[in-house]
């Protein structure tokens, strides 16, 4: 390599150049796998490393990444299940470039997270569900694959996910003043009572510890169970950006992620935003989504998760219990619910699939150390491995649940009223008196206004089924949004229309 372009790659990981957008943007590239190479020094490194995991110890090694070193790396094994229960020594493992020196940084990164794969014989699950949440403004970090070599020894392939700390608090928010707290290892959200002290058993904060502030949490806790039910919308909405917490609700629920607040209760952090002033919900380790976390649940039952799903008993997540109670709460979550769900087909996420297994293929056959085969590899991205949901038959048989539940909240799955041509046609629109519609190819038997949560406001029958335009009356309605539902003798289409 030129000396030009050798310097040029040096500066893009270590943070120098300054054309990307937020800290990490070429290491988490989605068209690279990454190599990183960790060299310890020390004699017997990994009964060292094992002994300092309880301790919480860091051990100084050099790291290069893509062939640029980044020197005295704090390195350190760390994970909970994924560590004890894993076979064998692919342990995941945290990388602190800034340990030793306080200015040293992968492309802007102060720490990486290299995660194992855990019950994922696709090596796919937490990859796809972070990209999906990123593409869709869903608070969560980035992940990337990377080849690991510990002393020039393949160790196998990880997932690498990106540091939720002050770095990323900048980047996303702006801000990195607050309270940083993570929802382990009971984030229940369930009050105790005034005093910060009995939490601290229950949660971890990541930031400010110095000052170990933790009224700001309590007081959150507060709100959420204490305050009356007819003033709970606007006291939450004082101390929580809640659509912060939908966007991560639904899109846990949309991918049967129960190893979250919306299962076990923990993996997920809350920051206190100063700007706001306002806690900010995001998410956390969802390596078991699509139905990896069961819960004691069949593959059947997790594919036909009930969109209001919370484990008993209910108290125990209070804030999804309350949220769901409240008749605002429930519209926007049914509707942010609907429209991650557009995307949660194979038409949007097949390729994404496949392109991903076809780019770590060759790395996965390599990787001796994994927890499943190769066969398994291949047979999870389509089919079920044993109580492990295939991700294809997940992703059919969990849109065919959610198409039967959702329009009962006002959403229809699969209505394209843009490009569908054979739609009846609805004017005007927006209308205040009344509504007219018209059917070109078909004689319409009924029609039917709907309000969003799916309930019937108005309905006309059609006695001969021969009248081209329909006019329903409407100046009763309130101005908002509504649907219309119209039949034929062979066809049923939804349509939106705005009263005003």
């Amino acid at each position: 390599m030129k000396k030009s372009s050798l310097l040029l790659l040096t500066n893009l990981m270590l943070g120098l150049y300054c054309s990307a957008q937020m800290n990490g943007d070429l290491f988490f590239n989605p068209a690279i796998i990454n190599t990183i190479n960790i060299q310890f020094s020390q004699p017997s490194y990994w009964d060292s490393l094992v002994a300092y995991k309880p301790l919480d110890k860091v051990m100084l090694a050099s790291v290069t990444v893509n062939g640029v070193l980044l020197d005295s790396t704090g390195v350190q094994l760390k994970g909970n299940s994924s560590y004890n229960s894993y076979p064998g020594t692919k342990k995941p493992i945290k990388l602190s470039f800034d340990e030793y020196r306080a200015t040293q940084t992968l492309d802007g990164l102060k720490t990486l997270n290299l995660n194992n794969e855990f019950k994922d014989p696709t090596m796919l699950r937490e990859k796809v569900m972070l990209d999906f949440c990123n593409a869709h403004n869903i608070l969560a970090p980035r992940a990337t694959f990377v080849k690991v070599y510990l002393n020039n020894v393949y160790w196998g392939l990880y997932t690498a996910v990106e540091q939720v700390g002050k770095t990323f608090l900048k980047d996303r928010l702006g801000d990195k003043k607050g309270n940083l707290f993570k929802g382990d290892p009971q984030g229940l959200l369930t009050w105790i009572n005034n005093s910060p002290s009995s939490y601290y058993t229950k949660y971890e904060l990541k930031t400010n510890e110095i000052t170990n502030d933790w009224s700001d949490l309590v007081h959150l806790i507060d709100e959420i169970n204490n305050t009356p039910t007819q003033n709970f919308y606007d006291s939450l909405e004082m101390v929580l950006n809640t659509q912060s917490y939908i966007n991560c609700w639904a899109s846990n629920i949309l991918f049967g992620n129960l190893d979250s607040y919306q299962g076990s209760g923990h993996n997920y952090y809350i920051y206190h935003d100063s700007l706001s002033n306002k806690f900010q919900w995001l998410t956390w380790d969802v390596n078991e989504g699509f139905g990896n976390f069961n819960m004691g649940m069949s593959v059947q039952q997790l594919e036909s998760l009930p969109i209001d799903f919370i484990p008993n008993p209910q108290n125990q997540r209070p804030l999804t219990q309350k949220m769901w109670s409240n008749g605002t709460y429930k519209q926007i979550y049914t509707s942010t619910l609907c429209s991650f769900a557009r995307d949660f087909n194979l038409t949007y996420l097949g390729p994404k699939i496949d392109s991903l297994a076809n780019a770590i293929r060759a790395d996965v056959y390599a990787d001796t150390a994994k927890q499943y085969t190769n066969q398994n590899f291949e047979n999870n991205i389509n089919n079920n491995q044993g109580n492990i949901p295939g991700l294809k038959s997940f992703i059919t048989n969990r849109l065919a649940s959610l198409t039967a539940q959702l329009p009962a909240y006002g959403c229809w799955l699969g209505i394209d009223e843009v490009n569908d041509v054979d739609a009846p046609e609805l004017y005007p629109n927006p209308a205040t008196n009344n509504l007219n519609i018209k059917w070109k190819n078909y004689s319409i038997k009924k029609a039917e206004i709907l309000d969003l949560s799916g309930r019937k406001l108005i309905e006309k029958h059609i006695a001969n089924n021969s009248t081209d335009v329909i006019s329903t009356d409407v100046s009763t309605l309130s101005q908002g949004i509504y649907y219309v539902k119209v039949q034929s003798d062979t066809n049923t289409k939804m349509l939106k229309f705005i009263k005003k």
